[in-house]
């Protein structure tokens, strides 16, 4: 064996070694190494020897050229003048390869470029020839003479075809995944947020979106983990499938998911085969809970009486606005003639969370404008509603309805928009019920808070037992948001922790929602947070606070707890935006886009982060327009 390898040393691979080349072989020779390779080229041939070696070199100027050495001999200031001669060709040739190189990475980078401002704006591939079109016309119309058409020469040269497009696009999604994969892979906490829906052509869709906070950026993320079409059922076994299948692709480990948000449809939190129950299997320590936006709006619900009234409101309302497109011009014809508040009446959509609230505002505004209106048509139906309108009892519901929605509507809006946490919005649903306690007095007083009933009924008693409504409210909300998993003296530690005045209490909090943690030591890290004088100067939002004010603080356990719970999805509104755009990706005009590219579109729609267009140029071969 010793033999053996001592002979494989032997056996020297002259390639690998360490040679330099030598200046004097230009001119002895009339080679040179080209920059960045390791093969010298004759300036003569401009062939390449595999080896810097004296050797080859030599062997190759004297079997080749030997005809130029008897032409320009050594040592002459002929052979000086040919060489440089040689060398300056080279130069020049090299120097225009590189040019043209570099005018192909840009003209490449343009493209993905094209393509990202579309995927961020929703627009289909084809936009990108228009996108050059206009670039063409402004530069005819802000340059003249040469410098026009040498920009306008660039510009042909963009690849700005809708194939070149959704390949940019692709190029895009998977450097843009790449990206999220990487940070979500360093996150210590990872939150999911969970909702499915139908695309324009009916295919199901699964949407699960990720919140992570990143150390290296000091910043919380939220990103498209994955969109997936689910083929036939959308059952509990199916949706699992699929989220368990994006874990493995983008190597999480279950483990590190603190948290689910859903909205809360039975194949989402069924008790035996829903997407929470087969997830806890594997993961007991799960934080799962409902959306709190959905939860509000299954809270106010309405009553059967009350429910009945917004029916009748809601079709008197498409009968103006949508059974016929003429009766429609009329009416918007006689709001203007009578100088109405407003020209027109608003549909509802029920998918639409505001939607009947800010129809019974218009309508209510526009009442005795619709009830003139009414009178002069010779329908059946105009009768019926006529009379709906000038019933006093009927009309005080409604007035009841547009107040009561109008407060829910502002609370919904307190609900909605990106970046908020779990504090803001279990507070402001906290306040509401605080809120609906005031209301509930106000109802047999002054009615400060419902201000089309005091309007309706002028200070007369009232035809309903409004309070009764307000009181199944109530009994609503603390219903849905008793079992929240974190309780308020957890939640008024995250928004300012100087304000716990319970810490034995806040302490049991704990320890119901993070098995890890550990009574005494929290009790402990809290007392020494809130005598710190200098973070109790400081104002800022929960998360600067606890991210970065709280570091040097010594107080891991609590800032464990915080982050964990500032990684939590309050609602699955981003899903639901996420939905509306994909709407908006894939429309009637572009029904036959492929899930894959929908996906794709999507990402660049929806990410936080940016492509690394240098580096995705540089990886890849470019090739200018035809």
């Amino acid at each position: 064996m010793a033999c053996s390898k001592l002979a494989v040393d032997k056996k020297r691979k002259v390639d690998f070694e360490n040679r330099e080349f030598k200046i004097e072989w230009t001119e002895k020779y009339a080679f040179v190494l080209p920059v960045g390779s390791r093969k010298p080229m004759c300036l003569i041939c401009n062939e390449t020897v595999a080896i810097i070696k004296s050797g080859n070199v030599k062997r190759h100027y004297e079997t080749k050229h030997a005809h130029f050495e008897q032409n320009y001999p050594q040592n002459t200031e002929l052979r000086t003048t040919k060489i440089n001669q040689l060398k300056s060709s080279y130069e020049a040739t090299s120097s225009v390869i590189v040019r043209s190189a570099t005018q192909q990475e840009r003209a490449t980078e343009a493209s993905l470029r094209v393509a990202w401002v579309l995927g961020k704006n929703k627009k289909p591939f084809s936009d990108a020839e228009i996108v050059k079109e206009c670039m063409s016309e402004v530069v005819t119309a802000l340059f003249e003479g040469t410098q026009k058409d040498e920009i306008s020469q660039k510009i042909s040269q963009i690849p700005c075809s809708d194939s070149t497009a959704a390949r940019r696009t692709e190029i895009l999604a998977v450097d843009l995944l790449e990206q999220l994969s990487s940070a979500v892979k360093k996150a210590k906490f990872i939150s999911l947020a969970v909702d499915e829906s139908t695309d324009s052509t009916d295919n199901a869709q699964l949407l699960v979106f990720v919140r992570f906070f990143d150390e290296e950026k000091g910043e919380f993320y939220e990103d498209v983990l994955g969109l997936t079409n689910l083929h036939g059922h959308t059952r509990g076994d199916d949706i699992y499938e699929a989220v368990t299948q994006m874990l493995r692709d983008r190597e999480i480990d279950l483990k590190h998911v603190v948290s689910i948000a859903t909205d809360g449809a039975p194949c989402m939190i069924g008790r035996e085969r829903g997407l929470v129950s087969r997830l806890r299997a594997h993961h007991p320590d799960l934080m799962a809970y409902h959306c709190i936006i959905h939860q509000m709006v299954l809270c106010a619900s309405l009553g059967e009486r009350y429910s009945e009234v917004m029916t009748t409101v809601m079709k008197l309302v498409r009968y103006l606005r949508a059974s016929s497109a003429l009766q429609h011009r009329l009416l918007r014809r006689f709001l203007v003639e009578v100088n109405a508040t407003f020209d027109d009446l608003l549909l509802h959509n029920n998918v639409r969370w505001l939607s009947k609230g800010k129809v019974l505002e218009r309508f209510w505004a526009l009442r005795k404008e619709l009830e003139t209106f009414l009178l002069v048509q010779k329908s059946a139906k105009a009768k019926l509603f006529v009379d709906f309108m000038k019933n006093e009892e009927e009309m005080e519901v409604v007035a009841f309805l547009t107040d009561i929605t109008s407060h829910l509507n502002d609370l919904n809006l307190k609900l909605q928009g990106k970046n908020s946490t779990v504090c803001d919005l279990m507070s402001a649903v906290r306040a509401f019920q605080r809120k609906l306690e005031v209301f509930k007095c106000d109802l047999q007083q002054n009615l400060l808070h419902f201000p089309r009933l005091l309007d309706q009924t002028a200070g007369k008693h009232h035809h309903h037992n409004y309070a009764e409504f307000l009181e199944k409210l109530i009994t609503n909300f603390q219903t849905c948001f008793e079992d929240f998993p974190l309780g308020k003296q957890v939640l008024l530690c995250i928004e300012n922790p100087f304000l716990v005045k319970s810490i034995a209490e806040f302490s049991t909090e704990a320890m119901k929602v993070f098995p890890w943690a550990n009574a005494a030591t929290l009790q402990t890290e809290l007392i020494e947070l809130q005598e710190n004088l200098a973070l109790q100067e400081s104002h800022c939002d929960p998360v600067t606070f606890w991210t970065k004010m709280v570091t040097a603080a010594g107080v891991p356990l609590l800032q464990k707890m915080a982050l964990q719970i500032l990684t939590m999805f309050p609602s699955t509104y981003c899903c639901e935006s996420a939905f509306s755009t994909m709407n908006m990706v894939k429309n009637a005009y572009r029904s036959t886009l492929t899930n894959e590219h929908l996906h794709q579109c999507l990402r660049l729609a929806l990410t936080p982060f940016k492509p690394k267009f240098k580096q995705l140029v540089a990886q890849r071969r470019c090739h200018l327009s035809h």
